[in-house]
């Protein structure tokens, strides 16, 4: 093989070894963040609850979270709307117990199991493999 040619493959291997660190560390970043935003999510429906208790749709409650909406969503931007403040603060409902949540699921995850019902199959679903 002559030289051109190794220093060509040696080149081509540098590139991909250092290809996998960034891919590594955007999974890593990706994992953190998302883990990130569950636990704030969990937070908000925490705080939620301790105001409004389980009347979120009585008066005070439809107040509080239209002014939550407004204010989160002119100062972070969308996904702070009635609806998803709702559905942080059943996430709170469902997992009440912080230390159960999976750092592995995503707010995606999370709401789909909130659908379900029942607690012990909601529980079960929830284990990572």
């Amino acid at each position: 093989m002559d030289t051109s040619k190794q220093l060509s493959q040696r080149n081509e291997n540098t590139y991909h070894v250092i290809r996998a660190s960034l891919v590594q560390a955007q999974q890593k970043l990706t994992s953190a963040v998302n883990s990130a935003m569950v636990t704030a999510y969990w937070e908000i429906g925490r705080e939620i609850y301790r105001a409004c208790g389980e009347n979120d749709r009585a008066e005070y409650g439809k107040k509080l979270l239209r002014y939550l909406s407004e204010r989160l969503t002119g100062e972070f931007g969308k996904g702070f709307d009635e609806t998803n403040l709702r559905k942080m603060r059943q996430f709170y409902c469902c997992f009440p117990i912080r230390d159960t949540l999976c750092p592995e699921l995503s707010w995606s995850h999370y709401r789909l199991l909130m659908r379900i019902p029942d607690e012990k199959i909601r529980f079960f679903y929830k284990i990572p493999d």
